[in-house]
């Protein structure tokens, strides 16, 4: 009997705080939360090799639920497959990288907010707004763990202006720049959610008075702001 068949039948348990992770219901889930935190917190250093066999023995499972995970994080952005190498930890962005990202932001993300001043129903409103309820800079500044959730959130509201414009294709070109994954794991600062919070709040303001110009200037000034908030912590 292979690993993976041992492993497939060991009962379902919770996952440790630390160390190897025991059998629970979402395996797959917990593996890929965990290198997922290891690689934000740069625990996984950018660019580092990820051996399935090393993260078997460090979490007490078999290599299947591991690779799951990887290819989840591969299509996150948060991973890179290589030939003859195998999986490593995304790089960082560079200057050159970073400001690349952001001159695509600010093509795309005023537009889409001002249309979604038009164009974003009611239910789609309140979503937001509640979703922003949930997004306390205080909160996520107390640990690395509920700094990312702060991050996953974010991404989830410029995903949702994005959504409410209309155009699946910029919903869909910004999803794939996975921008708050790589941008919340240049630096770990009060300053970032704290601002972010009251930026956010100011794009709300537009989008629920139905105000295009101020939704378009508003999202332009987050962006603008966020460059410069993270631009001093890139490499050239």
């Amino acid at each position: 009997m292979d690993s993976d068949a041992t492993a497939t039948a060991l009962p379902d348990e919770l996952p440790n705080s630390g160390g190897q992770l025991r059998r629970p219901a979402s395996l797959v889930e917990d593996v890929y939360h965990r290198v997922r935190d290891d690689i934000m917190s740069l625990k996984i250093a950018p660019n580092a090799r990820i051996t399935v066999d090393s993260l078997a023995r460090e979490l007490g499972v078999s290599q299947t639920p591991i690779r799951e995970a990887l290819s989840m994080l591969e299509a996150a952005g948060l991973v890179r497959k290589q030939r003859f190498v195998g999986y490593c930890a995304a790089p960082t962005l560079n200057r050159k990288q970073f400001q690349d990202l952001y001159e695509v932001r600010l093509l795309l993300e005023p537009f889409a907010a001002r249309r979604a001043a038009e164009k974003m129903s009611e239910p789609q409103l309140l979503e937001l707004h509640q979703l922003t309820l949930h997004m306390d800079p205080d909160q996520a500044n107390m640990s690395r763990g509920s700094y990312d959730l702060f991050a996953d959130r974010d991404a989830e509201f410029h995903a949702l202006i994005a959504q409410g414009g209309g155009n699946e294709l910029i919903a869909q070109a910004l999803a794939r720049l996975h921008t708050h994954l790589h941008i919340f794991r240049l630096r770990f600062h009060p300053e970032i959610t704290n601002e972010a919070y009251l930026e956010h709040s100011q794009i709300i303001g537009a989008l629920r008075h139905r105000a295009p110009s101020d939704a378009e200037a508003a999202m332009r000034s987050h962006i603008e702001k966020s460059y410069e908030r993270l631009v001093k912590c890139t490499q050239e």
